[in-house]
């Protein structure tokens, strides 16, 4: 884990010099201080992952009670911080008053340095994971805020399960799913329940990113390196040093620059453009697509080995219309939202508008729910919104949907698009999923659809 730091308390240089020779080369950093008092006053003013401590301080001590007075006062600090203790006169006695003091376990000198690493990562990682619990119920007892995610469903659990289980490594991410199922949300949830939480993170469309600005994007660039280089520019790679770098719609990088991408993967090293230096970035990489990687990579569109490093795990987010639980609650949570920018603090769902919302089938997700919420804001007349405000006018449930063919389905999730966003057609493509002119190819194809009143 990136910046794990520990802070040695003993009063003997030597075993402060030992400690650190073992822990430095495991990745720890390592503050070290020979009394309790100095102790106190580092953990005011720094924060760390564990604390690993002697119990006697003075001279020709033995009894163990400073170490059980700093415990106290440490806990008095940081009740989840995990301590470990360790003295050269260890007892049965002294190692149970330091657990019942609050230490969380306890280790002789001298000791053994497999077991003593093996105490110090359980117990940073077990400290974590009770982190993440606490942060992930915070979150959910938060759906009003903007960074929340609203995940009741029960086809949402395994999701939040493995998203839980997952954060707290380093291991890359890739999102699957659907247009619009909000899968930068998520991204942002796996990287605030990760280690990596206070540092940035940073996201790059990928899919806005041309040919020629790929490299200046994610790499940067010196002063001078083509026409419009001006300045010295740090890429996004540099900019997520220690942290996350989101790459959204992962799967428009074009094949030539698909290699460049992969060897940044590997090794974490760069050149800016108009640079020889090579550069490195600790970065955990999450990204996102919606496309079938399997037909990519069979296709010759995207490289197997690419996608090896990118989805170490993947977790795919469900649609909206799989999601029945949330619809309701996400319509409230973007409601509260939009009530205070129009300055409709009245507003609220009626019991139709509900019926209504559960009933639609949703082609596009969470993005085409926020939509439908703006729009009935601005359309209600009364206090509650009704379901005419919602201008679902062919919703058609899941079940529907099961019943027709595949060819019947799609004419019915485009018609419904298309009315739904009064015939916009770059609207109705983004709540779809697909481009403005994939949409125009399927109009073609049915001819039955050109009846629609189309703008744009």
């Amino acid at each position: 884990m990136p910046n794990t730091r520990i802070l040695i308390a003993d009063d003997q240089a030597h075993i402060r010099q030992s400690l650190a020779l073992l822990l430095e080369p495991e990745g720890f950093e390592i503050t070290e201080v020979d009394t309790p008092q100095s102790a106190l006053h580092v953990l005011d003013k720094q924060s760390f992952d564990l604390v690993l401590m002697d119990m006697n301080y003075a001279k020709d001590t033995t009894s163990g009670d400073e170490g059980i007075a700093l415990i106290k006062q440490i806990r008095l600090i940081d009740q989840a911080l995990p301590i470990i203790v360790m003295t050269a006169w260890a007892n049965i006695e002294l190692s149970v008053s330091a657990i019942k003091s609050g230490a969380n376990d306890f280790i002789e000198k001298p000791w053994n340095n497999a077991r003593l690493l093996s105490l110090i990562n359980n117990h940073i990682s077990l400290a974590q994971e009770k982190l993440n619990n606490r942060r992930l119920t915070e979150l959910a007892k938060k759906p009003q805020t903007s960074e929340s995610v609203i995940a009741v469903d029960e086809a949402m659990q395994p999701v939040m399960q493995l998203i839980e289980r997952t954060a707290s490594s380093d291991a890359n991410i890739l999102l699957t799913g659907e247009s619009g199922v909000g899968k930068s949300l998520f991204a942002t949830l796996i990287h605030n329940l990760s280690p990596r939480n206070n540092a940035p993170m940073v996201s790059v469309n990928m899919g806005a990113l041309s040919d020629s600005l790929f490299e200046s994007e994610l790499f940067g660039h010196q002063k001078g390196a083509f026409t419009d280089a001006k300045a010295n520019r740090m890429g996004r790679f540099e900019m997520a040093d220690k942290g996350t770098l989101f790459l959204d719609e992962i799967a428009n990088i074009p094949m030539a620059l698909q290699g460049k991408m992969l060897r940044v993967l590997e090794s974490g090293e760069f050149e800016q453009l108009g640079s020889s230096k090579t550069k490195k970035a600790d970065v955990r990489i999450i990204s996102a697509s919606n496309v079938d990687f399997g037909l990519e990579v069979e296709e010759g569109r995207f490289r197997q080995d690419l996608l090896y490093r990118l989805n170490t795990i993947t977790i795919e987010i469900p649609p909206l219309r799989k999601r029945n639980a949330d619809i309701v609650p996400l319509a409230e949570s973007f409601l509260n939202k939009l009530k205070s920018k129009y300055r409709r603090p009245e507003l609220d769902l009626s019991d139709d508008a509900k019926k209504a919302l559960i009933q639609h089938s949703w082609p596009g997700n969470v993005r085409e729910l926020s939509h439908c919420i703006e729009r009935a804001v601005l359309m209600a007349s009364a206090q509650s919104i009704v379901a005419e405000d919602l201008g679902l006018t062919s919703s058609t449930k899941q079940s529907d949907l099961t019943q027709m063919t595949l060819e019947e389905a799609e004419k019915l999730l485009i018609s419904n698009a298309i009315k739904s966003s009064d015939g916009n057609i770059l609207l109705a493509a983004e709540k779809l999923g697909i481009s403005r002119a994939a949409l125009y190819r399927r109009l073609d194809k049915y001819e039955d659809l050109n009846d629609l009143d189309l703008k744009g």
